[in-house]
């Protein structure tokens, strides 16, 4: 598989997601299971389009086309040096095309391990901070007093 002529390190990257976005660069994560560590991360420096869902899986990247090209060239006045095009599968009935661009892609493999420990800090050994659902190590997943339910 290649991204912007770019080979990938071989592996099974099928799960796929978003785990940074800014004017700087886009970042996705790949792995065939995304729930304890990725392995590959695909960063788009400098970012001047992204169309893709946050989490995705099984992309088929290809060269876009003529028309892809064209209409972003003169949406952005000119064409990006990074141009990629794939679809993929987004949880919909139907794959779903995406493309970014970007000034360079950046290929980098080793695995990531993802925050795994327990969040909730009655668990005996967490080592959590006493906000309730926040990870250690990590602010809480919700900022401020939770909701109420009632």
């Amino acid at each position: 598989m290649e991204i912007a002529g770019q080979r990938l390190p071989e592996g099974s990257w099928w799960d796929w997601e978003v785990t940074g976005w800014d004017a700087g660069a886009l970042r996705l994560a790949a792995d065939h299971d995304l729930t304890y560590h990725h392995a590959l991360e695909v960063v788009f420096v400098a970012p001047a389009l992204v169309s893709c869902p946050l989490a995705f899986q099984d992309p088929v990247f290809r060269a876009p086309t003529a028309d892809e090209a064209e209409r972003l060239a003169r949406s952005l006045g000119e064409r990006p040096p990074v141009l990629v095009a794939f679809e993929a599968d987004a949880g919909g009935s139907e794959p779903v095309s995406c493309l970014i661009a970007a000034e360079r892609v950046e290929i980098r493999h080793g695995q990531v391990p993802r925050n795994t420990r327990p969040t909730d800090p009655r668990t005996p050994g967490s080592g959590a901070p006493d906000t309730p659902g926040a990870p250690a190590g990590g602010p809480p997943r919700w900022p401020g007093v939770p909701l109420s339910t009632d």
